[in-house]
């Protein structure tokens, strides 16, 4: 595991972008693994940046986005369909046909899934995958558990995650309480992950989460097992760990 010290979130967002850009430009065609939340909104301007200035060339990029709330349309710009068109696909030259977010408005839950595990079969393997972290050390959305979850699910989020998500909302009421997301299999079997952290409120679960036990109660905790995983951080989200890295 690797870390990588960055001084304020735009300095993360510079840093991470740089990660992200590199892959797009050494394997054109790969296969990139999305995240939603505000944690990567910074490092999508930047990819957006460098596309408009002409570095970056998305043409031959296929995206798969780690999750999405359960029943919410995609025209609802609280969807993770709308953030990803909003934040990054309608800024470049992606082939929205090449774009995939798990599709919320799929009431079969097991068929959601099972559609959606099918999707990311296809696209033969993601070579990087984003990962934001939540304050109960959620990937994706999987939340604490008894056990790490394997393929796509439906899962009954966290209130801890309702509370922090119902910033986006007009009131905590509106906020989903389910959600379709990638298994902890699906993640950890991407070639390359590239974890963002930004400020105070992320130190305590930093800490428990790579220098902790791997636990299934701290999902993000499993990524100590895998071979190529990069953490970039702010100053303030590294604070509990700046002695150790």
């Amino acid at each position: 595991m690797r870390f990588v010290k960055a001084r304020d979130y735009d300095d993360m967002s510079r840093k991470a972008a740089n990660v992200i850009s590199a892959q797009v430009i050494y394997k054109p065609e790969c296969v990139l693994g999305l995240a939603t939340g505000s944690t990567p909104v910074g490092a999508y301007k930047c990819l957006v940046e460098w596309y408009r200035k002409g570095d970056l060339d998305f043409s031959g990029v296929t995206s798969v986005n780690l999750d999405e709330y359960r029943g919410l349309q995609h025209d609802n710009p609280q969807s993770y369909y709308y953030f990803m068109n909003d934040h990054l696909f309608s800024h470049v030259n992606i082939d929205p046909a090449n774009t995939h977010v798990p599709d919320g408005t799929i009431a079969d839950a097991d068929e959601a899934c099972r559609q959606y595990d099918e999707t990311v079969k296809s696209t033969g393997g993601v070579d990087l995958q984003l990962l934001g972290m939540g304050h109960n050390g959620h990937i994706g959305f999987n939340e604490p558990d008894d056990v790490f979850a394997k393929g796509t699910h439906c899962v009954n989020l966290a209130q801890s995650t309702i509370d922090a998500n119902s910033r986006f909302f007009a009131s905590r009421d509106e906020v989903p309480t389910q959600a379709y997301t990638m298994g902890i299999q699906t993640i950890m079997s991407a070639k390359k992950i590239l974890v963002v952290v930004s400020g105070t409120d992320k130190a305590d679960i930093v800490e428990k989460a790579f220098f902790g036990p791997i636990t299934s109660q701290v999902p993000a905790s499993i990524l100590q097992l895998h071979p190529e995983v990069t953490v970039v951080g702010d100053e303030a989200a590294f604070a509990k760990i700046a002695d150790r890295i």
